[in-house]
């Protein structure tokens, strides 16, 4: 009796139970690993595709050792799915909408619009220019200082009178027959700017020129220097008396301004 007892509580003891995530084949392949190694008195018990069982025992029958494998029946199969939509590469066919007109109606509509188009910006690029000039042109008042008029009897001989026109000065000189004679006579080959006497004026006794240095922009002083005409106190420049340079840093001679006459008057601009 002590041995039955012995034998029951040796088989309660070392009975295992393993489940395992396997399938049936698995759980057959282990059983057929594990009988192979064994002594002639193991017993391989059968079981379904789903469980396993093994039992090592005593010589004298009782059980030593009991193990059985459950395979899990949730992962004996995974199955994949596959998606069965249409494949999107596939262009549709869109001929029966397509139109049937022909290519010349649409090139020339075509040809239309650019057109009209073109001229329609064109004729707000010509408005827009026309304003902007409106407004960047000069006033009326400076206009009207545009062209200046000079009493030509108001001068003397030999006088000079220096008026405004455009923001500069302008000298007018009242020439003597002597002053044109020595104008007259100067060798024009010897001259920093070569230019005669009589390419600087439109009557030999009225000389008009702009009162600017050519060296710096200052304004020269008259009847001043060493040639009888002007002189710039800036940098010592010296003008004859037809206002071509003769000595000093200034490159040329005095600007001639546009000028006419109008009976005794003198209108510059």
């Amino acid at each position: 009796m002590a041995a039955l007892a012995r034998s029951v509580g040796s088989s309660l003891v070392n009975r295992t139970y393993i489940t395992l995530p396997a399938s049936g084949t698995a759980v057959k392949q282990i059983f057929h690993i594990s009988s192979s190694q064994r002594e002639d008195d193991e017993h391989k018990t059968s079981a379904p595709s789903s469980f396993g069982s093994y039992a090592k025992k005593r010589p004298d029958g009782s059980i030593l050792s009991k193990t059985n494998v459950v395979a899990s029946p949730s992962a004996v199969h995974q199955r994949r799915f596959q998606s069965t939509s249409a494949d999107t590469t596939v262009v549709p066919d869109f001929s029966k909408y397509r139109s049937t007109a022909g290519g010349d109606t649409n090139r020339a509509f075509t040809y239309f619009m650019v057109g009209t188009t073109g001229f329609v910006t064109a004729a707000a690029a010509k408005a827009t220019v026309q304003d902007f000039l409106s407004n960047m042109s000069a006033s009326a008042d400076v206009l009207a200082l545009a062209k200046v008029e000079v009493d030509l009897a108001s001068i003397p001989e030999g006088k000079n009178v220096t008026v405004k026109w455009r923001g500069k000065p302008v000298f007018i000189r009242h020439r003597t027959s002597d002053e044109i004679k020595e104008a007259e006579s100067v060798n024009v080959q010897s001259l920093r700017d070569p230019q005669a006497d009589a390419d600087r004026v439109k009557k030999p006794e009225w000389l008009v020129m702009l009162g600017v240095c050519t060296h710096l922009g200052c304004v020269p002083i008259g009847e001043a220097g060493d040639f009888g005409g002007w002189y710039c106190p800036c940098h010592g420049s010296h003008y004859d008396i037809s206002g071509r340079i003769r000595k000093g840093p200034a490159p040329l001679n005095l600007e001639v301004p546009e000028y006419s006459f109008n009976e005794d008057k003198l209108v510059i601009g």
